[in-house]
């Protein structure tokens, strides 16, 4: 990954940390990661977006990996991200762009696409399917031990998190949001218990690849990332239109965890989702989970490349 470029542009008075590779005249692809992930949960897609012949951003957010904290991390929230993207692209002269989102990342792309139809081309996700800004409510009838409820408790979190060190921190989450079942705790214990030390991590998932995460979390610790997604999901914006009409695909794994969240597969499979994104493509992994673009990266790659060659004018 030597051919991957990094570079720090500064936004909204923070310096963001940008991994970049690819030609400066083609159409871009602006990929944004979720959590425990980071810009190189995006490293396979990359690289396969650049030798196809587009250029390629993924950005680190604000307080996550090598980017700046922001002054006050307890008061970010989804709107501060989706603002930095669009001061991201100005300052880069980029008018418009294909978004790729993966969880949380997946609802700055939603912001985005709503507030600033004119700057996107087109928009994939995975592992969170497109969602309008709306307080959410993931934890109606789920026990106590929910691993969204024990995160959203300041401080809580904090303490479970601070027992270990942040190669272990990503390494557990990474374990747990791999599997179907969701990450749920007994009341006796804390969500990182729900791991044992013994326990493999997936097959796709190497030491190094751990051990990349792990100096990037040891950097930006978690303050931020506790505070956006998980205290920041009953955030409000006044939207009038939530529908977006640009080209759209939601890359869906069958074992992803998310899938059991109440109400997304209703959401998902209803109409609902199709009524907000008219033009949207749904394609199911059988065998994906939660981290499909790192699990599956020739499937999720040729999907992406598929997207793009239908939807840009890359000659």
């Amino acid at each position: 990954m030597e051919e991957i470029e990094h570079k720090y542009i500064e936004v909204n008075g923070l310096k963001l940390h940008i991994a970049e590779i690819g030609s400066g005249s083609s159409p871009v692809v602006v990929f944004l990661h979720g959590f425990p992930e980071i810009w190189y949960s995006w490293r396979y897609q990359m690289l396969a977006v650049a030798k196809a012949g587009y250029r390629a951003i993924a950005p680190d957010f604000r307080g996550y990996g090598l980017s700046d904290q922001p002054t006050q991390p307890e008061k970010t929230t989804f709107l501060d991200l989706t603002n930095d993207l669009l001061a991201l692209l100005d300052a880069l002269n980029i008018s418009k762009v294909f978004l790729v989102g993966k969880d949380f990342g997946s609802f700055v792309v939603s912001y985005f696409s709503i507030l600033h139809k004119e700057r996107v081309s087109g928009f994939i996700v995975m592992g969170v399917p497109f969602l309008p800004p709306k307080p959410l409510e993931f934890k109606q009838g789920l026990p106590e031990g929910f691993y969204i409820s024990r995160f959203g408790v300041p401080g809580r979190a904090e303490a479970d998190f601070g027992r270990l060190d942040a190669k272990t921190v990503v390494r557990n989450v990474y374990i747990l949001f791999s599997r179907s079942e969701l990450p749920i705790a007994n009341e006796d214990q804390e969500i990182m218990d729900i791991v044992q030390p013994s326990t493999p991590l997936p097959p796709w998932f190497s030491e190094e690849d751990l051990t990349a995460y792990g100096a990037l979390y040891e950097n930006s610790g978690f303050r931020t990332a506790l505070q956006v997604p998980y205290r920041s999901l009953h955030e409000q914006v006044n939207i009038t239109d939530p529908t977006v009409h640009v080209p759209a695909l939601f890359i869906k794994g069958e074992t992803d965890y998310f899938l059991k969240f109440p109400g997304i597969e209703d959401y998902i499979s209803s109409g609902v989702l199709k009524s907000l994104v008219p033009n949207l493509q749904i394609v199911n992994l059988p065998e994906g989970t939660h981290f499909v673009q790192e699990q599956l990266p020739n499937e999720v790659n040729q999907l992406v490349l598929e997207f793009l060659s239908k939807n840009s004018k890359l000659q």
